[in-house]
């Protein structure tokens, strides 16, 4: 049993004198024996004043060194920690060699106890530690100023305060200035300043064409606004008329009617996927440029695949091109762009989210979707409804109206294989098991296409893959899988984000739902206490995953929740606070994302730390939340997965006509709506595919520069520039936002608090 913490004499806690060892040979029972303070510090510490690394970094802590007088206010900060781990007792022990063999004191959460516990020690200063029940947690009080808390955040934020970075910078500015060596080899110790002299060569890796393009854009707005302002203008008024566009053509040449349908439903089904991704680190005018690259390579594939069909002597329509070629071909393709991505943007590459994988993938197919789709309604329009839960999936059925086959479409299906390969490369801190997922979507989505092709060309598969097509769903559940492994990426993400709290800035305002965070992080010391730990390790891991589950869902959920109430207290400031918000909220967790990615190793921020943390403080005093202080993944699936080869044959089933699934297809569709459209038919189809892809590709960013209100109503045609420079077409849904959060109550600004 543990000792509990009452008053007495120096040296006794229990107040009935010193502790008496027992001499060698007798035994106690387990439940009579007390953990000695040699026990809990081997667990957790290297030496007398320092954490043992291996500990640190296990869970993802969130360490941070302080120096602060030993007064009561410390005590305090450290019981409210505690409260804020939902636990009702701490474990204190000296930290010395000679206090090796003392038993650890069980303290409850209260000040008095623990300030008559460590006064019963003597009046001379000793090195002593605090920690939680499951080693979760704990706070190393050095017998000098230096004090280090190690946790979770929400741990170390009752101690330090809610700026964590901030009493990181400052306490390696007092290290530096004083020049004490504990100081200073605690600051190196736990990564407070960079290891190395100032120096050094290596300056780290340098910027990406990325990064490179977004300083000059950033330069030619601080240098040049006149003429941004002119060039923004001048976007949203090609954007409007691209518009017109599209909304003319139709009047002149019928065929070209399913444009603007076509594009509505490839925005609204990336805004799903980009509004329930709350983790994403990518601007949705990023994915809509993806979108113009997925479309693009319509072009390519379809020519690759009728070079490959002509090199193998087979017609371009028989059945192996449809399928085996076919496939292959189009899923590998539409993972193209993230290759490229990793050449042009290698540092953004390593701040992707896992949520961001699965939402680039599918714009890449919902660009190569709405290529395809565009070729083949032009030449033969299709009837029917489109489903606006993420559409553009196919169905084909027989002279019955019986479904034989069902195709989710190209961004449900690339978007799913993106999500696996996301949670396999951001969580690959968690085992190499992960990449069992990329396999197992791989094949679901090869045999969903697969068994699509097939019966489009007539043809089938044989029964092994046909039945292993009818267990992974057939394809009516792979619009679920892809929403599951989003929920999942989203959960995993903001577990990683959390676990960068040392180097990101905070949130304005205190967390919301406390008492949610408390309970979970009280159920998972609860649990992770009573694991035993002979157990085999599968059991074990099984046992500490269920115990870790409601405090990262309590914190993903926690995360959201703060996220969106500074975005409403942000609206009810105008459109320009709101969209500055959205782009510090999206920038802060990307930043957070390559801190946790990294795991240690040398990166390059973007924006810098500097630029990052003035926002931060920018926002806080625009919200008016400055100054605020708080204080002194995945559900496991076992998939059977075999790849035997799928053998096609002849059927003679015959099917009604369904959406293209075969690039060769849509191109021949195309030329031969070309070879017959004429001259005006030519150049409205020319100009239809350029405003397709200008819509796409400009003007859907958050906007940098909103005209005041009080201008505009004063001289409304001097400020029409200014208007055409943020409403271009992509950008109206910011622009309604904006004047609809000026219509909130006051009462949103009381979900945050300081």
């Amino acid at each position: 049993m543990l000792v509990r913490g009452r008053t007495g004499p120096a040296g006794s806690p229990d107040g009935d004198g010193p502790d008496v060892i027992p001499p060698p040979g007798t035994r106690k029972s387990m439940e009579e024996q007390a953990m000695l303070a040699r026990d809990l510090v081997l667990r957790v510490c290297a030496g007398p004043t320092e954490f043992d690394p291996s500990w640190v970094r296990a869970g993802g802590k969130v360490t941070t060194p302080f120096s602060v007088p030993r007064d009561r206010g410390l005590v305090q900060g450290i019981v409210d920690a505690g409260r804020a781990m939902g636990v009702e007792r701490l474990l204190v022990c000296r930290t010395r060699a000679e206090f090796s063999y003392d038993p650890v004191t069980e303290v409850p959460l209260d000040t008095d106890t623990l300030i008559d516990l460590i006064r019963g020690w003597g009046t001379g200063p000793t090195d002593f530690l605090v920690c939680v029940e499951d080693f979760s947690a704990a706070v190393l009080i050095a017998a000098n100023e230096l004090t280090v808390a190690a946790g979770p955040a929400d741990f170390v934020r009752e101690i330090v305060g809610s700026d964590i970075p901030g009493v990181r910078v400052e306490f390696a500015a007092k290290a530096r200035r004083t020049k004490r060596p504990e100081l200073l080899a605690a600051a190196q110790q736990y990564h407070c300043v960079e290891p190395g002299a100032r120096h050094s060569r290596n300056r780290g890796p340098g910027p990406d064409l990325h990064e490179r393009l977004t300083r000059r854009a950033q330069r030619a707005r601080e240098r040049s606004p006149g003429a941004v302002r002119s060039l923004r203008a001048l976007r949203g008024t090609g954007g409007w008329l691209m518009v017109v566009v599209l909304l003319v053509a139709p009047l002149t040449v019928p065929e070209l009617g399913p444009a603007l349908p076509a594009l509505a439903l490839t925005f609204v089904l990336l805004f799903q996927l980009a509004f329930l991704a709350r983790s994403r680190t990518v601007s949705f005018a990023t994915l809509l440029r993806v979108v113009a690259l997925g479309a693009l390579l319509v072009w390519p594939v379809a020519l690759a695949e009728a070079s490959i069909t002509a090199l193998m002597g087979l017609d371009r329509y028989h059945v192996l091109g449809y399928t085996y070629v076919a496939v292959t071909l189009e899923e590998l393709a539409k993972l193209a762009p993230l290759s490229i991505l990793l050449l042009v943007a290698r540092h953004r590459v390593r701040r992707l989210a896992a949520v961001d994988f699965l939402l680039l993938a599918a714009a890449s197919g919902a660009g190569f979707q709405l290529a395809e789709r565009l070729f083949t309604e032009i030449q033969a329009p299709t009837l029917g409804s489109e489903s606006l839960f993420l559409p553009g999936g196919s169905t084909i059925h027989d002279t019955e109206g019986a479904v034989l086959a069902v195709f989710s479409g190209h961004a449900v299906v690339t978007g799913l294989i993106g999500a696996a390969l996301g949670l396999a490369i951001v969580g690959r801190r968690y085992g190499g098991g992960l990449w069992a997922l990329p396999v197992v979507a791989s094949a679901l989505v090869y045999l969903e296409h697969l068994h699509f092709n097939a019966l489009l060309a007539a043809g089938a598969l044989d029964p092994v893959s046909t039945f292993l097509h009818r267990m992974m769903g057939g394809g009516a559940l792979t619009p679920w899988l892809l929403l599951l492994a989003l929920i999942c990426a989203v959960v995993m993400d903001h577990r990683l984000i959390a676990s960068a709290a040392e180097s990101t800035p905070p949130l304005p305002g205190r967390a919301p739902l406390a008492r949610m965070r408390r309970r979970a992080h009280g159920r998972s010391v609860s649990t992770r206490v009573r694991v035993p730990a002979d157990i085999a390790p599968l059991f074990r891991r099984l046992a500490l995953f269920w115990g870790d589950l409601p405090v990262t869902l309590a914190t993903t959920l926690t995360a959201i929740a703060h996220e969106g109430a500074t975005v409403l207290r942000a609206a009810r400031r105008g459109p320009t606070a709101l969209c500055d918000t959205l782009r510090f909220l999206r920038q802060r967790r990307a930043d957070a994302m390559g801190e946790a990615r990294s795991q240690g190793r040398s990166r390059r921020r973007h924006p810098t730390g500097e630029e990052l943390d003035t926002r931060a403080r920018d926002l806080s005093l625009r919200l008016g939340l400055a100054g605020t202080a708080t204080g002194a993944v995945i559900v496991a699936a076992t998939l059977l997965l075999a790849l035997p080869g799928a053998v096609l044959f002849w059927s003679g089933t015959t099917v009604e006509p369904a959406g293209p699934a075969y690039a060769v297809v849509a191109a021949d569709h195309f030329q031969n709506w070309l070879a017959r459209a004429g001259t005006a038919g030519t150049v409205w189809t020319v100009l239809v595919g350029v405003a397709l892809l200008g819509l796409l590709t400009m003007g859907n960013g958050v906007p940098h520069a909103h005209p005041r209100m009080g201008e505009f109503l004063r001289a409304p045609t001097a400020n029409t520039g200014a208007i055409l420079g943020m409403l271009a077409p992509g950008q109206v849904g910011y622009a309604l936002l904006g004047l609809g959060g000026v219509l909130l109550p006051r009462g949103v600004d009381r979900l945050l608090t300081r």
